[in-house]
């Protein structure tokens, strides 16, 4: 029993690592955001169309794969706290940088987009709230909505916590563990995930991220984090996991292959083609989610020197990127030079931008750390993690 208990509080490093991976591959994914035909908040007057196929493929499971690490993530921070200790916690992580979020880094956002309108930020700021909800007005929260979606779960799931640490629960969850332990026993998720769908898209087809309209979707993300929650928290279903990662791999080799075979299938029947697609996307977002997972188990769990530095400063990161993003792309997309070397500077100025500020200025502050969603330290914490820090920097 208490080998089982060490075993269970051990720090799972590669559920770190996946997370970072995760985080840094939305970084990517929206600098790809500025060089498609799609719309997004700036664009590039050319196109790179090798990358539509990509993103659309990416999109189908980051999230969906971020939500569930996300529980996973969610059942060990809960740890011994009450209901109220932790709904206390989960308000200070999300609900203070998503406010911040909103009434500072958003609206700088949509000002860069719409700065002709305006002859400068000072007389943008009267309009923060004009016209209603974004595009056609200027209130949005962009980027911010995994962290709303995610205070929205955490609220939803605080009132059973109590109930997740009594017998009942423990018995439920353990019949759930030993069907997802056995080969592919983990796509038993998908009848569950793709009827959510089935009869929520039919009244919200889209993903909006607005929330009040988004209900098939935000389902579908909760889902996935109570998998993760409730299943992707047991050493024996994660075992079990790393040792099929390869089944989950060909799954999603296989359907991905039919995902864009089928505009040449179902040439006509579109209704059919339609449904095949949703069907299909569902099954790629589960398979290539459980296939990362059993590839960073095998390959990522272990620790290294900067796993804690990178772990910490992933939050901020993800607040920080789209707005500099935005603003780099805004100023680099005016320059007269190749669009390769456009994405190249974008991509250096930003992430130089995003780590200036997180290095020099929010994590050496406590009143910017609390904002940015990180832990409170005293002077001697942060004095210790300086020299931490160095040392670092000068060890082969």
């Amino acid at each position: 029993m208490n080998s089982q208990i060490k075993s269970n509080r051990e720090r799972k490093y590669f559920i770190d690592w996946l997370r970072i991976g995760l985080i840094i591959s939305v970084f990517f994914f929206h600098l790809g955001m500025i060089f498609i035909p799609e719309q997004w908040h700036v664009n590039s007057a050319e196109s790179f169309p090798f990358l539509e196929p990509i993103m659309w493929w990416l999109h189908l499971w980051r999230m969906p794969l971020l939500f569930l690490v996300s529980g996973v993530g969610t059942y060990y921070a809960i740890g011994h706290k009450t209901s109220w200790q932790y709904a206390k916690e989960r308000f200070r992580r999300l609900y203070i940088p998503f406010t911040f979020g909103f009434f500072t880094l958003v609206p700088l956002m949509v000002y860069v987009e719409r700065i002709d309108a305006y002859d400068s930020f000072l007389d943008y700021i009267p309009h923060m709230f004009d016209g209603g909800a974004y595009p056609v007005g200027n209130i949005s929260w962009h980027h911010l909505w995994f962290i709303l979606y995610l205070f929205i779960i955490s609220l939803l799931i605080t009132p059973f916590l109590n109930y997740t640490k009594s017998g009942h629960y423990n018995m439920v969850r353990g019949k759930l563990i030993n069907m997802a332990s056995k080969k592919g026993g983990l796509n038993w998720l998908l009848p569950i995930i793709i009827l959510s769908q089935f009869i929520l898209r039919q009244y919200f087809p889209k993903s909006t991220h607005a929330l009040y309209n988004d209900w098939a979707y935000f389902t579908y993300y909760l889902l996935f984090f109570l998998s993760g929650f409730m299943l992707f928290t047991s050493d024996k279903v994660i075992k079990t996991l790393a040792n099929n990662r390869r089944l989950y791999l060909y799954q999603t080799i296989v359907f991905t292959a039919l995902l864009f075979l089928l505009p040449s299938i179902f040439r006509e029947l579109s209704v059919i083609k339609g449904n095949a697609r949703g069907l299909t996307e569902m099954i790629i977002s589960l398979s290539c989610g459980l296939t990362a997972i059993g590839y960073f188990k095998r390959y990522f769990n272990k620790d290294h020197k900067y796993r804690k530095i990178l772990n910490e400063a992933i939050y901020p990161f993800y607040l920080l990127h789209q707005p500099a993003l935005i603003f780099v792309g805004y100023v680099v997309l005016k320059l007269d030079i190749s669009y390769g070397m456009q994405a190249l500077l974008i991509t250096i100025f930003s992430l130089i931008s995003i780590m200036v500020c997180y290095w020099f200025i929010i994590r050496k502050f406590n009143f910017l750390r609390i904002i940015f969603g990180m832990k409170k330290k005293s002077k001697k914490e942060i004095l210790l993690s300086e020299e931490h820090n160095k040392s670092f920097a000068f060890d082969k």
